[in-house]
């Protein structure tokens, strides 16, 4: 991203200094506060304000590209991904760029680390994993109006909520299993192809008539990095709240394989390198969300309908319990995750899980103290966890992104 003096920030943008009593750095972990936070706060405000005008230029000319050149182009970028670009001849040259920055991450990646995959969100509990990524991650990126708008505007995830929430969990799982990312896996596959997917919603909205000038460009990179937080801080913060805590070690390891998630979606580095750990990474996402203005009527409908299909779905026969039920408990997980402020905001039920918290926390804490005991322990519970992952989403088909750079499309 260029590091000019960024043009006028668009009117969704709520400047910091107005946003102190709706964000206060209470709300933080103290370890997400200390010298120089009000420096912090400044520059990160100006890179939230100028990620708000910039999107993803090498995504947008290749989808430029596949529609100019059709299924060639399409045939080309799906060898690419799969065995390099050293692998083609003469690829089309927006196509060639993707994978040339796709292949050359601005950093030193850990071959090993990835054969390994993502072994911090392989360490929790599928259970618990499904319920933070649905009620902390998916609800907090929901919750963002502009994020919201340009996802209720392709008029699906409201309508299908069930199969989105199936489709982004298949590109979390194929994204943290072993090797998931390495070149030509399901999880490198996959990321590349959000990213692409993300730049067909971008063109499209910019078609329809997008006012830029009050959202910014859609899918920019202030709400990419909110939706990357919203994958690594975001689960972690609401599953401490109910007794699983990662350590220091594991946050880390978090932090290096998530980066290069980061740079696969297509974000600039100056969002990611700075983030190695959950305070440096909530630090980031407070200034995000201070710049938000609340959730507007795009989110409570996006959170109404996940709530619905997290109920109706694998979270909902797994605790089986009467729907109503289910739903209730739903909402109180959410409110606990989100804080009242937030969950007031989407009409999420006031129901308090507070009574049930020191059972559900006492559970899963002596549940994770056993699964970590010892080196056998931690690595029959990872073959489990991974074993289950693998059969998870088993028949969902071709998804959205998958079909949105397939060389059979029917596209050109």
């Amino acid at each position: 991203m260029p590091h000019e003096p960024a043009p006028t920030a668009p009117a969704r943008f709520v400047p910091a200094e107005g946003t102190r009593e709706r964000h206060p750095a209470g709300d933080r972990p103290a370890s997400a506060a200390g010298p120089g936070e009000e420096t912090g706060r400044a520059d990160s405000s100006s890179l939230v304000a100028r990620g708000l005008r910039h999107g993803d230029p090498v995504a947008d000319a290749v989808i430029a590209e596949l529609d100019t050149l059709g299924r060639e182009a399409r045939a080309s970028l799906d060898a690419g991904l799969r065995h390099g670009l050293d692998s083609l001849d003469s690829p089309p040259p927006a196509v060639a760029e993707l994978l040339r920055e796709s292949e050359t991450p601005p950093f030193p990646v850990d071959a090993e680390m990835l054969r390994r995959g993502d072994t911090t969100s392989l360490s929790v509990d599928p259970f618990w994993s499904t319920i933070a990524f649905a009620l902390g991650s998916l609800v907090h990126t929901y919750s963002a109006p502009g994020i919201a708008r340009v996802l209720t505007g392709t008029g699906k995830l409201t309508a299908t909520a069930a199969r989105r929430l199936a489709e982004t969990g298949l590109w979390r799982t194929n994204a943290i299993l072993p090797g998931g990312l390495l070149r030509g896996a399901p999880g490198y596959l996959d990321t590349v192809h959000v990213r692409l997917l993300h730049a067909r919603v971008r063109a499209s909205a910019l078609r329809r008539g997008w006012d830029t000038e009050t959202w910014g460009i859609p899918i920019n990179q202030t709400d990419t990095a909110r939706t990357w937080l919203d994958f690594t801080v975001i689960p972690y913060t609401a599953l401490r709240k109910v007794g699983i805590a990662t350590s220091a070690e594991e946050e880390s390891e978090l932090y290096r394989y998530w980066a290069f998630l980061a740079h696969l979606l297509g974000l600039d580095p100056e969002w990611y390198r700075p983030v190695t750990d959950h305070a440096s990474a909530d630090a980031l996402l407070s200034a995000i969300d201070a710049t938000n203005a609340e959730p507007d009527d795009n989110a409570r409908q996006l959170v109404a309908a996940l709530l619905d299909a997290v109920a109706d779905g694998q979270v909902g026969r797994a605790l089986g319990m009467e729907r109503a039920h289910t739903r209730t408990l739903l909402e109180a997980l959410t409110r606990l995750f989100q804080g009242d402020a937030t969950a007031d905001a989407l009409g999420i039920e006031r129901v308090d899980a507070a009574p049930f918290l020191p059972v559900i926390a006492m559970g899963n804490a002596r549940a994770r103290r056993w699964q970590q005991f010892s080196v056998a322990s931690r690595d029959l519970a990872m073959v489990e966890t991974v074993a289950h992952r693998r059969q998870e989403f088993a028949g969902l088909g071709r998804t959205e992104y998958q079909a949105e750079v397939a060389p059979d499309a029917d596209r050109g």
